[in-house]
């Protein structure tokens, strides 16, 4: 099988500045000692190589009909003239969106401006005058980050702008488990910061059949309401569309009550300091009982912040005494080391969706995201195969894909491209060279 998938890995580092590996910039060098295909165990189960278990992008997500019906019968009774540039406006505020500069960051940031100040001999000034000079100075390079209050207008806003995307960025990742774990059949979900309630919508999509208990959690009464009135077809009566979902402000207080699922998806960016966010991880993760699922803007602040969260679960000591079992990476890391993207680049993936077909929204878009799934038990649970983690670049006869690996590396590959399948946020089903003795493959340009 190895001679048929024909697999081939070039064994050097990425170096982020360049893009590519030196030694593989000649696109038709592929060199010797190459990775070999993961076949232990028959793993592609008499299916062609283009759909081998590593391929997890889902092709066009589409929003079910009954939700997408239902946003567009509330957009039309509520919509104005102006909907179309607040949705352009919100869409590029979230997605410039830092996160709160914290107030040790202020601090340091101060003393530095006083210091520089108190160094020109041309300033003599007061200490009145130097604090309003410092003051002044942070507030013009400093980011004013502002908590957001989604009141019913900025929901139905939020509505047209996040929705559909939103809702196939949590269709990618819940896909990511079920296809590599279809035994689940969770049978209870929490969503913090429910907002519109796609999360809900995209898990009975999945595990309709098995789900009896969506909570939904966000600060909104609008978004709640709002919400509501989406599962029932857009009015405020008659029957949910999907039964068994309940709606709260505030997140459930006792210890012992623990989901299946839990989700976070864009609500993480929306709190205002890392205190706040630390403390809502770990109660997240304590309500975990099998997976958690954290996704959010798939920038270097979106990213950053989920690698925040990834540490503090791994490494935190507090173990729940009603559930001891630690955490791993389900997804999409191969390893628990430090994230060797995190100063370059974001880790972000893309999922291509239907948007709702308001007048300004026809085409087919892209979701740019990040994710991390954590779980509970141990490693040797989850694949530790490669994770493509950006576009793969493709050529007449190979394609470049850059890997982060199980030994906490990048690494880019030059690939066959007669056999090849997988695009970027793919796992691919090869044993790295820290897996295995050094190759003596021949060269296949020698053959």
């Amino acid at each position: 099988m190895a001679a048929a998938l024909k697999c081939l890995l070039t064994l050097g580092r990425w170096c982020p500045g360049l893009g590519v590996a030196p030694q593989a910039r000649a696109l038709a060098a592929l060199v010797p000692g190459v990775t070999q295909v993961d076949n232990k165990s028959g793993f592609l189960q008499k299916r062609p190589h283009r759909q081998h278990p590593g391929i997890l992008k889902l092709p066009h997500v589409r929003l079910p009909q009954a939700l997408a019906n239902g946003a567009q019968l509330l957009l039309l009774g509520s919509a104005g003239p102006t909907m179309e540039n607040q949705v352009q406006t919100l869409t590029s505020y979230l997605w410039s969106r830092h996160l709160p500069v914290e107030p040790e960051e202020l601090q340091r940031r101060a003393r530095h401006l006083e210091k520089k100040f108190l160094e020109n001999p041309d300033l003599s000034q007061t200490e009145e005058k130097l604090r309003g000079a410092v003051l002044h100075a942070l507030r013009k390079t400093t980011y004013h980050w502002q908590e957001l209050s989604y009141t019913e207008g900025l929901s139905l806003v939020y509505m047209a702008a996040r929705l559909d995307g939103g809702f196939a960025a949590v269709s990618r990742a819940f896909h990511e488990i079920r296809a590599r774990n279809p035994a689940f059949q969770p049978q209870t979900l929490m969503d913090f910061g429910s907002g519109t309630g796609s999360v809900t919508w995209a898990a009975h999509s999945i595990w309709g059949q098995s789900l009896r208990e969506y909570m939904c959690v966000d600060r909104s009464a609008a978004m709640l309401v709002l919400a509501e009135k989406l599962l029932k077809g857009g009015s405020e009566s008659g029957e949910p569309y999907i039964p068994g979902v309940f709606f709260r402000q505030f997140l459930p207080v006792s210890p012992k009550v623990q989901f299946d699922v839990v989700v976070s998806a864009f609500s993480l960016s929306e709190l205002p300091s890392k205190a706040d966010r630390t403390e809502v991880v770990q109660t997240l993760w304590r309500k975990t009982g099998h997976f958690l699922v954290l996704v959010e803007n798939g920038t270097k602040a979106g990213h950053s912040l989920l690698m925040d969260a990834r540490d503090l679960v791994l490494k935190g000591k507090e173990k729940s005494p009603l559930d001891p079992r630690p955490g791993f990476v389900f997804a999409p890391c191969p390893h628990e080391l430090p994230c060797p993207q995190l100063t370059n680049l974001a880790c972000s993936f893309s999922q291509a969706y239907h948007p709702i077909p308001f007048s300004w929204n026809k085409k087919p878009k892209e979701e740019k995201f990040s994710m991390v799934i954590l779980a509970r038990g141990s490693p040797e649970e989850a694949h530790r195969w490669p994770r493509i983690t950006q576009p793969v670049l493709k050529r007449p006869r190979h394609v470049h894909c850059h890997l982060c690996c199980p030994d906490g590396h990048m690494q880019h590959a030059v690939l066959t491209a007669r056999r090849h399948g997988s695009s970027w946020g793919d796992l691919l089903p090869v044993l790295t060279p820290s897996a295995f003795p050094p190759s003596t493959a021949q060269d296949p340009s020698e053959s």
